[in-house]
């Protein structure tokens, strides 16, 4: 069984990592449930707003010298405007939160406690940094899609014993590619909270 170590990294620390991570993140999120076809340019771009964030952090899953995994963090008041926007009208303050961006791992070191890890270091980032609300959002998609493997198991019994609950008229949306298409399609995200 591969073995591997959780290293937080923040802010510029951040950037030694990028291309790792950027071919990670492309690799993994193929996969369902996000499907999507993503580009090295726009995953530098979106790593490098991570780094310029003295408050982010990526927790780093390393097999020796080799990224197998990442999970992201960052201030909501820092995050993507999309992802702030769904937060209107919604009662939660977001000086209040702090938001996890992806967590991205290789098959072959799924099972053996890692995402759990992930939560757990973005958790105490976030405590450092003042977070009333741990918050992240996953992509919706429908049960009966025909795209979905059979072998896939949602993540929400994990989410749920981790102390998150779902909120699902908290939503964001983006447009991505999805593998197969021609142009890019509006995907709705719903937002999972915790109170830290």
């Amino acid at each position: 069984m591969p073995q591997t170590n959780l290293q937080p990294v923040t802010g510029a620390a951040i950037l030694p990592y990028r291309e790792a991570l950027a071919e990670l993140r492309i690799a993994v999120f193929r996969e369902w449930p996000y499907l999507y076809e993503g580009t090295l340019e726009y995953e530098r771009n979106y790593l490098k707003h991570y780094a310029d964030c003295p408050d982010s952090v990526v927790v780093l899953a390393m097999d020796s010298d080799r990224v197998v995994g990442a999970s992201m963090g960052l201030p909501m008041v820092q995050a993507d405007a999309d992802f702030q926007k769904a937060f209107e009208g919604s009662g939660f303050d977001l000086e209040a939160l702090y938001y996890f961006g992806e967590s991205v791992l290789l098959p072959e070191y799924r099972g053996q406690g890692i995402g759990k890890g992930f939560f757990q270091a973005r958790e105490a980032q976030a405590r450092n940094c003042g977070a009333r609300y741990a918050a992240f959002c996953a992509v919706d998609r429908q049960s009966n899609d025909s795209r979905r493997p059979a072998q896939y198991r949602p993540l929400d019994p994990f989410w749920e014993a981790l102390g998150y609950r779902k909120y699902p008229d908290i939503k964001a949306h983006f447009e991505w590619q999805e593998i197969g298409a021609e142009t890019p399609s509006e995907q709705s995200l719903s937002f999972w909270l915790k109170p830290l």
